[in-house]
């Protein structure tokens, strides 16, 4: 039955058009805005296109956080320094950890989590490190910063904060 539609397209049934009425499989199909009728095809067209993206998408989006950290002169690195920042101090507590010092790893990778959090509330763009809204983006990083450094400053052996019903929670899950 599809094959049947388009080869009847195909020969000169053409598709029906914006309004229901079918288009000849030959002509060009221009789509029309509100207001520019009698310009359609027209250079200066092309000019006032709005650089609002559409509501329909057919195409891959460009990254939300993509050029908004430093005006696009500059190369990208630059652009991104404060993910690349916090990537770097993750990465630091990443290979601390490996290296045996979890505590220090640990430690490291909550501050750069906090910091992003702080970058995200006190820069007004912060390149790729701006995934979702503001607010959702410092809650996340704040709440998952804060639990790592909790979790580094209570690792054994000689944990630097002590919490009374940590060591009680451990043995009555660990039973």
């Amino acid at each position: 039955m599809q094959a049947e539609g388009d080869a009847g397209r195909a020969a000169g049934g053409g598709a029906p058009g914006a309004n229901g009425t079918p288009v000849a499989s030959g002509a060009p199909v221009t789509p029309v805005t509100a207001g520019a009728a009698g310009t359609v095809g027209a250079p200066a067209d092309e000019a006032r296109r709005s650089r609002r993206f559409p509501s329909v998408t057919r195409d891959t989006a460009r990254p939300e956080g993509s050029g908004r950290a430093v005006p696009g002169a500059v190369s990208t690195p630059a652009r991104q320094w404060p993910m690349l920042s916090v990537l770097t101090a993750t990465a630091a507590g990443l290979l601390a950890t490996a290296l045996g010092h979890p505590k220090i790893g640990c430690l490291a990778i909550g501050v750069a989590l906090i910091a992003a959090s702080v970058m995200r509330r006190v820069l007004p763009s912060v390149g790729m490190l701006a995934v979702r809204s503001r607010f959702t983006d410092m809650i996340t990083y704040g709440l998952l910063g804060v639990a790592i450094t909790l979790l580094a400053l209570v690792i054994e052996p000689k944990p630097l904060l002590e919490i009374p019903f940590l060591e009680s929670a451990v043995r009555f899950t660990v039973r």
